[in-house]
């Protein structure tokens, strides 16, 4: 598969290069401008906000498919990536990790079954980490259809931890996801990047991914 990267050079750059070592970067951009040694296939982003044009652009000038995993988004970038599925494959999630996607289906499935108990959300990332809640707390917290409070930390180098507790006058849950490293969030990127690369044009979540194309119900 030959790939692109927007952020080559930055930290989560650098854990997609490793997860996608054995397929070929033909296309790179960060900060210091633009290499092309080919014609992606596939256009990986998981970089800032402010690239996103720059990043259209580019899976336009290729025709190629996205991925996409730049949290932050304001409601008219999402709606810009959104239509671009209506030329190319497009996978967006604010978490690639399998486990995240799955406590966001567990969360959608049985939260309306504690409509009685109070629920807030933690979220804790590394102190780089600017957007506060993270994408992913935004992601949960929708899942379960509740404006829960949503509580955010950012100390040293977590990579990402997310909470979800329930409480009632007896009994305390808690749902708990921890990604132990960044390369966890690489490798669900490589799955959306062969997935995008076969799938037709569509706006695409890691769910579907996961379920092989199968839009949720």
């Amino acid at each position: 598969m030959k790939y692109g990267l927007i952020g080559a050079s930055g930290r989560m750059g650098g854990e997609i290069q490793k997860a996608f070592a054995s397929h070929e970067l033909c296309f790179a951009m960060d900060i210091n401008g633009e290499t092309a040694t080919g014609v992606p296939e596939v256009l990986v982003d998981f970089s800032s906000p402010g690239a996103l044009g720059a990043t259209l652009a580019a899976v336009r000038r290729f025709s190629c498919a996205l991925v996409l995993g730049t949290t932050a988004l304001s409601p008219d970038q999402l709606g810009d990536v959104k239509a671009l599925g209506g030329s190319v494959p497009v996978v967006q999630s604010f978490n690639f990790a399998a486990g995240v996607t799955l406590l966001k289906m567990i969360l959608r499935e049985f939260g309306p079954l504690f409509p009685d108990w109070d629920v807030e959300i933690a979220e804790i990332h590394h102190n780089k980490k600017k957007d506060a809640p993270s994408g992913t707390a935004i992601l949960l917290r929708d899942a379960l259809g509740r404006n829960c409070p949503t509580h955010s930390f950012r100390m040293g180098g977590i990579p990402g931890d997310h909470s979800v507790i329930f409480a009632n006058e007896g009994e305390v849950l808690t749902l708990t996801h921890r990604a132990l490293s960044r390369n966890v969030f690489a490798l669900g990127a490589l799955r959306a990047a062969e997935f995008a690369r076969t799938a037709g044009p569509g706006f695409y979540t890691f769910e579907e991914v996961l379920s092989c194309g199968r839009k949720k119900s």
